[in-house]
């Protein structure tokens, strides 16, 4: 598999848009086309390929799942992940011709995109670096009154940010990094030592990401019922992705319900009726 200029420009454009805030909020933008969920959509039909880029997408949402931007601080930039990393990934997998479904491409897959994801940290603080400039004009303008400058200022001068830092990039790295890959091909073969660590390491991510998310949501030892749970419905009855979400969705309105019932009855409990103090 080749990236054309095209492909690669294209994957650029949703490099842009995916870091775009005020693209429809930072909803349409930061959080969904950013997220490799959806960008390994994007890249399966840029690059004719959308099983590839969906499964190994998916496979790189798992890392990332529990990623969370406190204050402006990133630890790995998904936006990176999702349109320099799916499709180097991609052209990887076609290279050692590995199924992007297997344990090994799925090893090799979120391999590259701990590696890139890191990278993109770079990326994200340059364009916030630049943004400042951006930002200092702006308060010039509402000094001055000058506030039709601020549309300019808003949604015109930070397209030169991610024009440095979010297009260049992934264009130069999606167009030459695939004579990179058949670089490590011919560098790391199959059997080496090197790659069977870079499998090993890349099959134990996605539990990081797993592990980080149970971390922010289970408060007690019930907590991981409804998880073991899903696990067993997939490992034993062969349940899909989907099917599963819909047993979760039973069991969050089975638990609303209970948990609303609990509160209700001690303001229940709590409350009387005195006609002569009422004011």
């Amino acid at each position: 598999m080749t990236i054309s200029w095209i492909q690669a420009a294209l994957l650029a454009l949703f490099a842009c848009l995916s870091s775009m805030p005020g693209m429809g909020g930072s909803s349409v933008g930061n959080y969904t086309l950013g997220r490799p969920l959806v960008g390994g959509l994007v890249c399966g039909i840029i690059l004719g390929d959308i099983p590839t880029g969906i499964i190994v997408g998916c496979a790189m949402q798992l890392i990332y799942i529990a990623l969370v931007t406190p204050g402006g601080t990133v630890s790995a930039d998904v936006r990176a992940v999702s349109y320099i990393g799916i499709p180097l990934a991609m052209v990887a997998l076609k290279s050692y011709g590995l199924e992007a479904d297997s344990a090994q491409g799925t090893a090799l897959a979120t391999s590259f995109g701990a590696m890139v994801g890191t990278l993109g940290t770079v990326l994200f603080y340059g364009t916030a670096t630049i943004n400042l400039l951006w930002q200092h004009i702006g308060w010039k303008a509402v000094e001055k009154r000058e506030y039709k400058k601020l549309y300019l200022v808003d949604m015109g001068l930070p397209w030169i940010s991610h024009l440095i830092c979010s297009f260049i990039p992934t264009l130069i790295m999606c167009k030459l990094g695939a004579n990179v890959v058949e670089l490590i091909k011919t560098a790391l073969p199959m059997d080496g030592l090197a790659m069977k660590t870079l499998f090993t390491v890349g099959a134990l991510l996605p539990c990081v990401g797993i592990a980080i998310l149970l971390k922010q949501i289970v408060k007690k030892a019930a907590d991981f019922v409804p998880f073991f749970f899903g696990f067993v419905l997939a490992g034993t009855m062969g349940v899909n992705l989907v099917g599963a979400t819909i047993v979760a969705g039973m069991f969050a309105i089975i638990f609303y319900k209970i948990k609303m019932l609990s509160v209700a009855k001690p303001a229940a409990a709590g409350t009387y009726d005195d006609d002569e103090e009422d004011i």
